[in-house]
């Protein structure tokens, strides 16, 4: 305990000023580069906190583009069949404020948002998102509050990117695989593994 990093004032003993450009970059909008980012992006991954104190993070992907730019304070989030747990719903029910990661396929800068967050059924905007007939379950209003571009880094170190960084899938447990044995059922993995699949070639919009 005695090395812990306790308050702000011992963290800035620790870890230098930022820079004016790691300050400036932030901006209370989208501005035509954000927009294009997004516009592009295939995956972000949102953040929101519990009503226990504890964050939470999900997965989004889409086609690219799939999350809207209404304008410069607004984005549109389709809400697509998943698992229904529904933590990340639920969190913005009890705490609006979320955060995004956008991400680009080959691009090692990211773009971050924050802002707050409501939920919408509304007809003309359950319509916007229809893919073959079926609107999403709801979608998600951010108002955007912070938007920048988040440097190389992190990305560059994982090699994410790289072709080579790619595990043999054989070296890692199918999901099957791991739910057999974390619910500790007594079912093939192969058969969760292909109820999985299915879901995921039927079950997408």
């Amino acid at each position: 305990m005695g090395h812990d990093i306790q308050d702000k004032t011992r963290l800035r003993e620790v870890y230098p000023e930022p820079s004016h450009g790691a300050v400036a970059k932030e901006l209370p909008f989208l501005d035509a580069h954000c927009r294009h980012f997004i516009e592009l992006s295939p995956f972000f991954c949102l953040g929101s906190s519990r009503p226990d104190g504890l964050a939470d993070v999900s997965p989004r992907g889409g086609e690219p583009g799939f999350v809207h730019v209404l304008d410069d304070h607004t984005l549109a989030v389709p809400d697509r069949p998943g698992n229904n747990r529904l933590d990340t719903l639920s969190n913005i029910l009890d705490h609006p404020a979320v955060g995004l990661l956008f991400f680009l396929p080959g691009v090692n800068e990211m773009l971050r948002v924050n802002g707050v967050a409501r939920l919408s059924v509304e007809p003309e905007l359950m319509k916007r998102f229809e893919v073959n007939g079926k609107p999403p379950r709801s979608v998600m209003l951010i108002e955007v509050k912070e938007a920048y571009l988040h440097c190389a880094k992190a990305v560059a170190r994982s090699g994410l990117w790289k072709a080579e960084s790619q595990i043999e899938r054989s070296s890692f447990p199918t999901a099957g695989e791991i739910f057999r044995d974390q619910m500790k059922v007594d079912v093939p993995a192969k058969m969760i593994d292909d109820a999985l699949d299915e879901n995921t070639r039927t079950d997408l919009y």
